[in-house]
């Protein structure tokens, strides 16, 4: 107010000015206020060996990571306005990939909806399926090109929707060649 008070002393600038000046500067903190940054998601892939056979079937996953206090919209959201995850996989000519699994929705309601309730991933999500390498692959190796497609929220705000890309590449070999379970941790065995 001290420098409202001064500019009247003064009369230099007229007191509109001064007004809209200062309701200017009152307003800038709001304008320039960081933006809440977007939640670290982790999205990886993984297969249930270290190595695909030709003529068979491995099963594979991408995994998200939400980190507490957030969530992400499940594959199919209760409300029209959720956007829904969804999981596209690009192989290599002659490699089946089979229909993705989705995990179970948690439901929620939470404030940013008014308790409407939500169909929601949380913590873990593991998205499953399976890929078929044909006998006469010729191939060394197979790359997946997997798009996980989600948006993630917390109980007060949503983020815009976001792609991630991820590329699965696995060895190949031979149906008599032997491999070895992988990640048993997320597809279970040994």
């Amino acid at each position: 107010m001290k420098l409202f008070e001064m500019m009247m002393k003064i009369r230099l600038i007229p007191r509109t000015f001064v007004i809209a000046t200062m309701a200017a500067l009152i307003c800038i903190p709001a304008t320039f206020a960081a933006p809440v940054p977007d939640p670290n998601i982790g999205v990886r892939g993984y297969y249930s060996s270290d190595k695909a056979q030709r003529g068979r079937t491995v099963r594979a996953a991408i995994v998200i990571e939400i980190p507490a206090g957030y969530h992400v919209n499940s594959n199919r959201p209760l409300n029209k306005y959720s956007i829904p995850t969804a999981l596209k996989i690009e192989a290599p000519r002659g490699v089946t990939v089979g229909p993705v699994s989705y995990p179970r929705a948690i439901v929620r309601k939470l404030k940013a909806t008014n308790n409407e309730p939500l169909a929601v991933y949380e913590g873990r999500a593991v998205l499953r399926f399976n890929v078929t390498v044909p006998a006469n692959y010729q191939g060394g190796d197979v790359v997946l090109k997997a798009r996980l497609r989600y948006q993630s929220c917390n109980d007060e705000l949503c983020y815009p929707p976001k792609n991630q890309d991820v590329d699965m590449g696995i060895g190949v070999v031979g149906a008599a060649d032997r491999v070895q379970r992988a990640n048993g941790w997320l597809f279970g065995g040994r």
